[in-house]
């Protein structure tokens, strides 16, 4: 007996972006591995990438990601 069932077909409403495809797909088409969401519209998975890129920029700028202690260094007293 399997654990997970594997879904042929998406929810109506669930967004999802195809990174391989470069395109908005209503339910998972594409495995995965392949795919950004779910999102709750097509505006927002057709947004997918610019929201990438601005959660990157966040978290590249956050200073608890660029902390030093547990890099092999040790923390200034």
């Amino acid at each position: 007996m399997a654990l997970f069932k594997k879904r042929a077909v998406g929810k109506p409403g669930e967004w999802y972006y195809c990174l391989e495809h470069r395109k908005v797909e209503e339910g998972p088409e594409c495995p995965a591995k392949d795919r950004f969401g779910p999102y709750a519209s097509r505006a927002e998975a057709e947004h997918a990438m610019e929201t990438a890129r601005e959660r990157n920029l966040e978290w590249e700028n956050d200073p608890r990601w660029h902390d030093r202690v547990g890099r092999g260094e040790r923390e200034e007293d």
